[in-house]
């Protein structure tokens, strides 16, 4: 059988996590022995279905800027924290002698990880067998200095074998975020977007009596209180015309939580989670959310109607990137998060609910199944050379 280890160190939120895990389900259903050596904080609500997931001691940014990274505790990450769970993670890999190394992100992203990264990556060069080793990186990447981005280029080129891009050329294409693509182009395989599974089409009446009115979501929560309470302030106003589903996440604020049950009318429900939340969105009449890979994603899978507002404090461009890609084809609104407030949600959510719903987008949606199938490929064609 082959196997895989796949690092995954989710710092920010939980959508990179959502798209690691449908990443490691498609792997284990095309037979390969995953275990995912997974870096961040334990997330009960996300399941990475057959593959083995091996947690290494926690850890986290302090902040949406990213200021610093800390473990489970909020304590800044020390050199003898580092030392130990890199010679974990060279533990595990010495172990498992993995066919397949599949590295979330790295090296277009979790720099602060090199001090584990780079000894693993040498550490399988060593072996008599060396594994395929990829990237796995989202569609469109945050803007970078030259240095940074020169930096990414050349580490890839030194250690992977593929760059597994989970986009859609159609749509956009590395090089629109990443100047140096170009010089890596011949490790660089687009895999379309990873999504979950297409939601059938729901009849909705024009009052939504199959679902929400609008359903309001903000992925993990870390960044999206400001969000959660402007539209709370639309709801509350619109005594019970419409009805509201409001997803905090995981990783909102206890006492913000609090805020939004207490504030919340007869026609709110405010709920964390939603296993259920592709479903969800194939009912509801409008989706408000941010501009996150997962929930685009799954809005797009669904066909709703969306409107976006993007994060993008503290130089964050990706997500406004995102969301004004689809703008432009007509597939969702674009409310910039700084003009957001309760008139202006209000309107946008009128405009939403009075047009038609949008069509299917013809774009690639199985990238988590065509990621499997690229890395069966190429650990194939390693076994057949060696």
């Amino acid at each position: 059988m082959v196997s895989a280890l796949f690092h995954v160190q989710h710092l920010l939120g939980i959508g990179h996590a959502r798209r690691a895990a449908l990443i490691a389900r498609a792997m284990a259903d095309r037979g390969i022995a995953v275990t995912v050596a997974f870096g961040g904080i334990p997330l009960d609500d996300i399941s990475f279905g057959a593959a083995e997931v091996v947690q290494l001691a926690p850890a986290r940014a302090a902040d949406a800027a990213f200021s610093a990274i800390v473990d489970h505790g909020g304590q800044p990450i020390d050199d003898d924290w580092k030392a130990r769970r890199r010679d974990r993670l060279l533990a595990l890999a010495a172990e498992r002698q993995p066919d397949i190394l599949l590295l979330e992100m790295f090296p277009f992203g979790r720099r602060a990880f090199r001090f584990e990264l780079e000894p693993l990556l040498d550490a399988v060069r060593t072996v008599g067998s060396p594994p395929v080793v990829a990237s796995s990186v989202r569609d469109i990447l945050v803007a970078m200095p030259d240095a940074k981005t020169a930096w990414m280029a050349e580490a890839a080129r030194r250690w992977l074998d593929l760059v597994l891009v989970h986009g859609d050329p159609a749509v956009v294409t590395l090089n629109a975020s990443f100047p140096p693509a170009e010089a890596i182009s011949d490790l660089i395989r687009y895999t379309g977007y990873v999504a979950a599974r297409p939601q059938p089409p729901r009849t909705v009446t024009e009052n939504g009596a199959t679902g929400d009115d609008v359903l309001v979501s903000v992925g993990g929560g870390a960044v999206g209180e400001h969000l959660l309470r402007t539209a709370m302030d639309v709801a509350r106003k619109e005594s019970g015309r419409h009805r509201w589903r409001l997803l905090t996440g995981p990783d909102l604020r206890p006492g913000a939580i609090e805020e939004l049950n207490v504030a919340a009318p007869a026609w709110v429900t405010v709920e964390r989670f939603r296993a259920d939340f592709p479903e969800l969105l194939a009912r509801c009449r409008v989706s408000v959310s941010q501009a996150g890979y997962n929930t685009v994603m799954d809005v797009l899978a669904a066909g709703c109607r969306a409107i976006l507002v993007p994060f993008a404090e503290d130089g964050e461009t990706e997500q406004t990137e995102r969301a004004g890609l689809l703008a432009s084809r007509e597939l969702a609104a674009l409310l910039p998060a700084s003009r957001l407030n309760p008139d202006r949600l209000a309107a946008a959510i009128a405009a939403a609910l009075a047009a038609p719903s949008p069509p299917r987008p013809p774009l690639a949606l199985d990238g988590a199944a065509r990621t499997a199938s690229l890395l069966i490929e190429a650990e194939r064609r390693r076994g057949g050379a060696s």
